[in-house]
């Protein structure tokens, strides 16, 4: 707000209202006046923007800082505590972190939103508005990310000894825009400004070289040399625990160049970019999540990213750990591994195996067998697929390129695997090609990373029991037969924080009341005891009434964002998530398709007997994934063909909601009843927005697959919409079609019929349909048996729309939705990270 009215008409701008408040630093306040006082201090002392302004943008910054005075405080404390006990410490390392807004969460968690909502009405300001100003932090893009993040949040409500290592990208993945051809990408903005939460740490900076030479010494050492070296500054961002003092870092690494890589002589000679060539590639490091990789170049510079944050956060692990001991005298190494547990998210960090390995083996002196020991005993390895595209393969050539040093260290780990293969197991030596890392075919050698991963780490996870079931008896079987004790499974968690407390007020407070305690919120397995009141007509009305409120919250936003204006008494159906054809958004619109057809076919009489629904979908498609992005163009067409049509628009919209990120999700998940979650069984690692759903008391229509099995165990399978072929019928159904065995469904036929007629516009959809077409063949023969499922999910839609129309029905199986989904905390998760892989134990700050 620029401005106040005052009851004599004139108006009090922001700065007069402010005025009224002493600027004074309070760094622990309490109190809603003295937070105000430090607000204000730091709108005048910190100051971020030319005076005499107090709008929400300034207020936003004013208010961010002075919380981070209070994070600061127990991030000091935290560090100093864990300094002190020294006690073992996991490092978590992943290429993504999709934090979302911080500021809701860091005052919810440290238990200050009334004060500081109070002390903002004093500025001027409400909290809601103030809370908007703030833009996603773009570290991150899926589940992936997002998973880091709750884990995070996790280990610090649970007072762990826990670190998390990343890369500080400046333009994130991209910024999502719907125009008239699809989907368009423009670099995120966020740190346009800048971020209050992170904190730079000047005095943390370590060298990490690319290229080179392989130097070797006369007593045989090996030392990597020459090349280009840049630099890897440490960013720090606070990371609260729900009510504890516990504060723990995300540090996140960008690239730099140094002042003497700047060649002065060349500048002044007018080469002006050769003279800053090295900064210029420090630069494009940390520019962008997963940049195109497509050519050798980009190829490069991925590679580069990985190796940056492995070499970074493992030479500082390395130093934090040679720190706390002191003297270099009392340097144990056989200890290393009894301090430091690192967890791979995934294939992206497997350079850390050979990275530890190199700094063991050239610059701490060790022989391989120790270094090899100190590694294995130290990395543990979090498989998150099981599609051949992202179980990541880097070609040798490239390698050799880039990371010399590293490719001589593979290919020995490689051949003593191989040995040993050779020694204790002849009957596997016929599997040795696909064992092995270094796959040397001479047309495209490459390296297996997830080979690596599993060769080299302690223990290897998935991530929901199907998923790790599907590792140890297809993907990994035989490494299985080999250390059939290396691996688990650990089903992802959300953090009940952001996901329920504070994305969802009204409903947690219902909760809160009808348990009788708010300590669900750290201990989920008590939302239990709502089942006892599931038949309540008292609870199921306040149950409804919240759920509308968030559907109201949710009809404006998407009114704001996209134009079009939803009825929050329809059925709220969403799908978001990464576009992709194993996510089979395409089955999802297609059941649209068919559901608009039918529906212009009805007379008004029939139309009126139906379930209206208002269905939305979201998520990026890759900018190099054309068929993704043809399912956003679809999606847009079909909407923009059925929202305007005056027959069917009051029992149909269709919406694609741009931009998807955590604050959208915050808004959403809690205004949806019926959430998709329909991938090809056996294709979804897990999923943890099905949880999000869940929890929110939304009910899902999905297949067996990933988490969906045991979310549907846990909250009972009467309330949960099932369809589709499971993980163990696909493969024979895809050679059945091959085999040219498909009868397609008449329905199927005529939702892709329909499309085809042009009935969504002029835009050429066939190379989209094709894939659903043919029984084999490149991007045909429908892979992901959207038209096997089809009919199944068309059925599963009609039991919805049946259900939607008993509401005592509907709330109850919301309510035993929301009592089943105690599992799914990362509390919980994170828990048995840290007693059955990683060894740690709570170090709480007193």
């Amino acid at each position: 707000m620029a401005a106040t009215a005052k009851p004599n008409g004139k108006s009090i701008t922001d700065s007069d209202i402010s005025s009224k408040i002493p600027a004074t630093a309070n760094p622990l306040a309490e109190e809603p006046s003295q937070i105000a006082s430090n607000i204000n201090y730091h709108a005048k002392f910190s100051p971020h923007f030319s005076p005499f302004k107090f709008q929400p943008e300034q207020a936003y910054y004013a208010t961010a800082d002075s919380v981070r005075d209070r994070l600061i405080q127990q991030w000091n404390e935290t560090y100093l505590h864990f300094h002190k006990k020294n006690p073992k410490q996991t490092y978590y390392l992943s290429m993504e972190y999709l934090q979302g807004r911080a500021l809701t969460n860091a005052i919810g968690n440290l238990n200050v939103q009334k004060a500081y909502a109070d002390a903002l009405n004093k500025l001027g300001h409400d909290l809601e508005e103030i809370r908007e100003q703030e833009k996603d932090a773009a570290l991150g893009n899926g589940g992936l990310g997002r998973l880091a993040s709750c884990f995070l949040d996790s280990m610090a409500t649970l007072n762990l000894p826990a670190w998390g290592y990343g890369l500080r990208y400046r333009y994130g993945l991209f910024k999502q825009r719907i125009a008239k051809d699809g989907q368009e990408e423009t670099a995120e903005d966020w740190l346009e400004r800048f971020s209050p939460w992170e904190v730079v740490r000047h005095d943390v900076v370590y060298p990490v070289r690319f290229f080179g030479r392989v130097h070797v010494n006369p007593d045989g050492s090996r030392k990597w040399v020459e090349g280009e070296v840049l630099q890897a500054l440490a960013y720090d961002v606070p990371i609260p625990g729900y009510k504890t003092k516990n504060t723990i870092s995300l540090r996140l690494w960008e690239a730099k160049a140094s002042a003497e890589d700047f060649n002065l002589f060349q500048f002044n000679d007018g080469q002006y970019e050769s003279a800053a060539q090295l900064h210029s590639r420090a630069q494009q490091i940390c520019a962008v999540l997963y940049p195109g990789d497509a050519t050798e170049d980009g190829k490069l510079l991925r590679l580069k990213q990985q190796f940056f944050l492995c070499s970074a956060s493992l030479q500082d692990i390395i130093f934090r750990f040679k720190e706390r001991k002191g003297s270099t005298a009392s340097l144990q190494w056989s200890e290393f591994p009894t301090k430091v547990a690192v967890q791979l998210n995934d294939t992206h960090p497997t350079l850390a195996i050979p990275e530890l390995m190199r700094l063991l083996l050239d610059e701490e002196g060790l022989g391989w067998d120790e270094a090899w020991a100190v590694t294995t005993r130290t990395i543990a390895y979090t498989n998150h697929t099981v599609l051949p595209e992202a179980l990541e393969k880097w070609s040798q050539p490239v390698m050799w390129k880039l990371l010399p040093r590293h490719m001589q260290i593979i290919e020995e780990i490689d051949k003593r695997f191989i040995a040993t293969v050779h020694a204790t197991r002849t009957d596997l030596v016929s599997k040795i090609p696909s064992l092995c890392i270094l796959d040397n075919n001479p047309q495209k050698p490459v390296v297996r990373m997830a080979n690596l991963c599993v060769v080299s780490a302690h223990t290897v996870n998935g991530v929901a029991q199907l998923h790790s079931d599907i590792l140890k008896n297809e993907l990994f079987v035989d490494y299985v037969s080999i250390w059939p004790s290396k691996f688990q499974n650990k089903t992802n968690g959300i953090t009940p924080r952001r996901w329920l407390r504070f994305c969802s007020p009204e409903l947690s407070n219902i909760i809160t009341k009808w348990l009788k305690t708010d300590q669900w919120v750290t201990n989920l397995d008590l939302l239990t005891g709502l089942r006892k009141f599931a038949d309540d007509s008292k609870l199921q009305e306040e149950w409804a009434s919240a759920k509308l409120a968030n559907k109201k919250r949710l009809a404006q936003y998407v009114e704001h964002t996209t134009g079009v204006q939803v009825d929050p008494s329809t059925l709220f159906d969403i799908q978001v998530k990464r576009i992709h054809e194993y996510k089979r958004q395409l089955l999802n619109i297609l059941g649209a398709v068919y559901r608009y057809k039918k529906l212009k076919e009805m007379s008004p009489e029939e139309r009126k007997k139906t379930t209206p629904r208002t269905i939305m979908i979201g998520g990026k498609a890759f900018a190099t994934y054309t068929n993704a992005k043809r399912i956003v163009k679809l999606v847009d067409d079909v909407g923009a063909v059925v929202n305007k049509d005056p027959e069917v628009n009051t029992h149909l919209k269709v919406v694609f909601v741009p931009n998807y990120n955590v604050s959208v999700a915050e808004l959403l998940i809690p205004g949806s009843e019926l959430s998709q979650h329909i991938s090809t069984a056996g294709m979804e690692a897990s999923g943890t927005s099905n949880m999000k759903f869940a929890l929110n008391g939304c009910l899902i229509i999905g297949t067996l697959d990933g988490a969906n099995v045991e979310i549907r165990e846990e909250i009972g399978e009467d309330n949960f919409f099932l369809f589709g072929a499971t993980a163990d019928e696909v493969p024979k159904l895809r050679k059945d079609r091959e085999n040219g065995l498909f009868k397609p469904d008449p329905r199927f036929e005529e939702a892709k019929q329909f499309v085809r007629s042009g009935a969504f516009g002029s835009y050429d959809y066939n190379p989209l349909l094709d894939s659903l077409e043919g029984n084999t063949g490149y991007g045909r023969g429908d892979y992901f048996l959207v038209g096997h499922d089809f009919p199944q999910y068309l059925d599963a839609q009609a039991k919805v729309d049946e259900a939607y129309k008993d509401r005592k029905m509907w709330l109850k199986m919301s309510i035993l939705s929301t009592a089943g989904s105690g599992k799914f905390s990362s509390d919980r998760t994170i828990a048995q990270y840290a007693k059955e892989i990683w060894n740690i134990e709570e170090c709480r700050v007193p």
